[in-house]
């Protein structure tokens, strides 16, 4: 038998205090900006914080995803064509199923 679900908890996540000391010319960007978007400038940091890490977290995923179709193209020699793939892309986007492109070997 499987535990029961647990209910959402209702309290606020845990946060901590950080301190960012700014120039007085960024502080004041920051204040008019916040002020234009309707927001404090403590969710604004905030917002502009998790958009920072979101983007360098999507860059190294990016990275390692690169890096390992580098890899498997090392190991495998298979690429496909670019005009083939792009015609494929572009009638699965119009709704068919066209067979998909054959691979080809990479002379070495």
């Amino acid at each position: 038998m499987s535990a029961p679900a647990r209910k959402p908890s209702r309290r606020p996540p845990v946060t901590t205090a950080t301190t960012v000391k700014l120039p007085a010319d960024t502080k004041a960007r920051l204040t008019a900006a916040a002020e234009a978007a309707g927001k404090t400038t403590h969710a604004f940091m905030v917002e502009a914080i998790e958009s920072a890490t979101d983007r360098a977290e999507l860059r190294r995923s990016f990275i390692a995803e690169a890096l390992a179709a580098e890899e498997e193209f090392d190991r495998t020699g298979e690429y496909y064509p670019a005009e083939e793939l792009h015609a494929f892309l572009e009638q699965r986007a119009a709704g068919k199923n066209p067979p998909r492109p054959k691979p080809l070997k990479w002379r070495r």
